[in-house]
């Protein structure tokens, strides 16, 4: 099976873990955007969803699934999103598509996390995958010195010959060179730099379940 149809087989699989009548936290990217179009065909069984971009909120709204703003909701059953890495513990690589943030904000208000994946994304250590980080600009040059004397290389993500700027208006480093064989200490030291806003190691907010798409069919990772 091709990548992309893999990615089709566990949006669907993730289905089950939607629990009707309740919202369903929706994360991001292109394994995401299988899931929403497979949610599509039961949006009548839900109220809606909390969205983790504006890209994702742009194709909820086009399938006709309302989105409610984080705010408006106190917690949700579960969430539902993709990660650049996963270890066999659970813990996550998040932000390439640089929404690692609000990710992280949903990912906290809800229950359950469940990681849709092809198997390309599990790893023994997390690292191989460049770090995302958000940052406020003005910290962008002391965040990039403070990883490279831990031994890895930080580069500001380009769009268009500029810096991205994501959704709330930050950039993003990217970070090449790192193993993190302890991601809840990784994730706690790295949030306290002053200037970071999110890393995007997901360990304090890890999945509990990971739909692994393989060339046998889906299998379902229970951490």
């Amino acid at each position: 099976m091709t990548q992309d149809e893999l990615k089709a087989l566990v949006g669907q699989a993730a289905l089950k873990y939607v629990v009707p009548g309740e919202i369903v936290g929706v994360g991001t990217g292109s394994t995401v955007n299988k899931f929403i179009d497979a949610l599509a065909t039961m949006k009548d069984q839900i109220k809606g969803a909390v969205s983790s971009s504006e890209a994702s909120t742009v194709r909820l709204k086009a399938l006709g699934i309302p989105v409610f703003d984080s705010n408006e909701v106190e917690s949700l059953s579960v969430y539902i999103d993709g990660a650049d890495e996963i270890d066999p513990q659970g813990h996550m690589v998040k932000g390439g598509g640089a929404a690692l943030t609000r990710e992280k904000i949903v990912a906290a208000q809800s229950k359950q996390f469940v990681c849709i994946a092809d198997e390309s994304k599990l790893v023994d250590v997390l690292g191989a995958f460049p770090l995302p980080v958000e940052v406020i600009p003005m910290a962008t040059a002391r965040v990039v010195r403070q990883f490279a004397a831990m031994g890895g290389r930080a580069v500001v993500r380009q769009k268009d010959g500029q810096p991205l700027v994501t959704d709330n208006g930050q950039h993003i480093v990217d970070v090449q060179g790192l193993k993190i064989t302890d991601p809840v200490a990784f994730e706690t030291e790295v949030s306290q730099w002053p200037g970071v806003v999110t890393v995007g190691v997901f360990a304090l907010q890890k999945a509990q379940v990971c739909l692994l798409g393989t060339s046998q069919g889906v299998k379902t990772l229970n951490f």
